[in-house]
């Protein structure tokens, strides 16, 4: 990779395996990385293993925070480390404006901060370069763990994608690629037309809990509770749930675990199931983004 980011720094503060690959490619790239709550080792004066968030954020051009960013008190997911990480805003107060912090989906305290602070948030995850990609690995991985839950083949199976999204959409096709018969779930008139032209199913959401007693596994991409007691009641035991909605799903789990059904979350699938991709996906676009601010100055 070209030195693109030579004399640019950016901290890294916490992360999954995913952030892992990230920093190798950022340091690849010519940036200066100083890391906190991740399992690095320093082999290179480039890469500075942070004591504290102040000597960590200093002098830096952008930040990376967790795919989930912070929670409402401010702690940071370190879920490869034992350190407890809270980032608030008197320590981001010390950002220039317009420094770059970089997350996966923000939650209401980290866009109040950066807004305040006149930060430029990025949501990775709401990017079409980054979310498209990211469904390939999430698709993968739904898959893989649907074929460890069921008696059955998915060749053969009737399977359920519920929503038509950029998830939704390569989910139903390496589904019908290896032969599942596939209906696709989906509200408006454009994306069942679009659903029909690409030979799934089609079925209006309305329609959809008369539709749902045939499913021998159903993978929801709804951010919504749309799969509620009322409509699990009509569903075989058999049924497996496998939930790809960000936290908590569209799935009333509790009611799934009554009726004796198979349901699971999961989300964030890239970064588990394939960390080395994920991790690329995010390091090309934020290696763009600071690619572009510095060709700007």
């Amino acid at each position: 990779m070209q030195p693109v980011l030579e004399g640019i720094t950016v901290a890294v503060i916490g992360g999954d395996a995913r952030y892992l690959v990230l920093i190798e490619e950022l340091l690849a790239s010519g940036a200066r990385v100083n890391v906190m709550g991740l399992p690095v080792k320093s082999g290179t004066a480039e890469l500075v293993l942070c004591s504290d968030l102040e000597g960590c954020l200093a002098g830096v051009k952008a930040v990376i925070l967790p795919v989930l960013g912070i929670d409402e008190k401010g702690f940071l997911r370190c879920v490869l480390s034992e350190q407890t990480l809270v980032l608030n805003e008197e320590t981001m107060a010390q950002l220039p404006v317009k420094t770059f912090v970089f997350t996966g989906l923000a939650g209401p305290l980290l866009k109040q901060v950066t807004s305040r602070l006149d930060l430029r948030l990025i949501e990775l995850m709401r990017l079409d370069e980054v979310a498209i990609l990211n469904s390939i690995p999430s698709a993968e991985g739904a898959i893989q763990m649907a074929m460890e839950m069921l008696p059955i083949t998915i060749h053969g199976s009737s399977a359920f994608v519920l929503g038509f999204g950029r998830t939704g959409r390569t989910l139903a096709r390496l589904l019908g690629a290896m032969g599942a018969q596939t209906r696709v779930v989906a509200r408006k008139a454009a994306d069942l037309a679009r659903i029909i032209e690409m030979s799934f199913i089609p079925v209006p959401f309305h329609n959809m809990s008369s539709h749902l007693d045939e499913a021998d596994i159903i993978f929801n991409t709804i951010p919504a509770p749309v799969l509620t007691a009322e409509v699990l009641a009509g569903l075989s035991p058999e049924t497996v749930i496998i939930d790809l909605a960000s936290d908590p799903g569209g799935t009333d789990f509790q009611a799934a675990e009554r009726l004796g059904i198979k349901a699971v979350l999961a989300p964030s699938l890239p970064g588990r199931v394939a960390p080395k991709t994920a991790g690329r996906i995010l390091a090309q676009v934020i290696i763009r983004f600071l690619t572009e601010e510095t060709a700007c100055n």
